[in-house]
């Protein structure tokens, strides 16, 4: 078997409209966004770290409602971020709701307005 050096380029979210998600992924959480060919649809790319999110405006196949409470038991992308404290207060400000890491991690989990699991770990010192 051969080794890949596999690095994750970027994780791909549906929405259901594209300014409207960049005020909680740009605003909120302070992703920036890039430059981002014209794909035929609406749609946003954003940077985070050396990697991007990339917010794609299409009918989404999946229900938003009656998923988990807890995004840990959804699919999810998980991103480090330098404070969980720091983003809670930013969460609490933009009177978003989330839940706490039940494994003991500094951890956080939350949903977009799409419904999409979003965890936040914090960064080891």
């Amino acid at each position: 078997m051969s080794s890949h050096n596999f690095t994750l380029h970027h994780a791909s979210l549906i929405v259901a409209d594209t300014e409207k998600s960049l005020k909680f992924y740009r605003d909120v959480l302070g992703m920036q966004p890039i430059e981002r060919p014209n794909l035929g649809f609406p749609g946003a790319w954003l940077a985070i770290g050396q990697q991007q999110i990339h917010l794609l405006e299409l009918n989404n196949p999946d229900p938003i409602s009656g998923r988990p409470v807890h995004g840990g038991r959804d699919r999810h992308v998980a991103m480090h971020v330098n404070s969980i404290a720091a983003l809670r207060e930013d969460l609490d400000k933009a009177r978003l709701t989330y839940t706490l890491s039940i494994s003991g991690r500094k951890a956080l989990f939350c949903r977009d307005l799409d419904g999409n699991a979003l965890e936040f770990i914090e960064r080891p010192n």
